[in-house]
C-alpha cells in the first residue's frame, strides 16, 4: 500500500436501484439495507484502489450504518467513502449515501489491506 494514502482520499459510486437491490414493503420495492452496505463497501474499495500495490486487495472488517430514508426502485443512490484514518494496514472511512431526495444513509466502514496470494493460501487451507 502506498504511503500516499492519507485521510481525505475518497471515491463515489452510483447505482440505479433495480429489482435485485430491493426488498418489498407494502406496495413498494425499496433499496435494501444489505445492498446499501454493498454499495458503501464498493465505494471504499474504489477509494483504496489507486493506493494498492500489485497483488494487494482489501477485506471489510467493520460496518456501522444508519439507513435513514428509503429509495424506490428506479432511483439512483450515490455512496461516498472518505478515508478518515490509516493505521498500518487498517483503513477507516466515513461513508454517506444519497439519492435525489437527500441523505439515505451514513456511518463508518473499516477495511484491512491484504496480500492476495497469502489470503488465497489461507482460504485454500480452510477448504481442505
Amino acid at each position: 500500500m502506498s504511503d500516499q494514502l492519507t485521510p481525505g482520499a475518497s471515491a463515489s459510486l452510483t447505482w440505479v436501484v433495480t429489482e435485485r437491490h430491493c426488498t418489498r414493503r407494502g406496495d413498494h420495492d425499496i433499496f435494501s439495507t444489505p445492498n446499501l452496505v454493498h454499495l458503501i463497501e464498493d465505494a471504499a474499495i474504489e477509494a483504496l484502489a489507486p493506493y494498492l500495490a500489485d497483488g494487494q486487495g482489501s477485506v471489510g472488517s467493520r460496518v456501522e450504518i444508519a439507513h435513514v430514508a428509503p429509495t424506490l426502485k428506479g432511483g439512483e443512490v450515490t455512496a461516498t467513502a472518505t478515508v478518515t484514518e490509516v493505521d498500518r494496514r487498517r483503513v477507516a472511512f466515513a461513508v454517506v449515501a444519497e439519492d435525489g431526495n437527500g441523505k439515505i444513509g451514513e456511518g463508518t466502514h473499516e477495511r484491512f489491506v491484504i496480500d492476495l496470494a497469502k489470503f488465497a493460501a489461507k482460504l485454500d487451507g480452510q477448504a481442505s
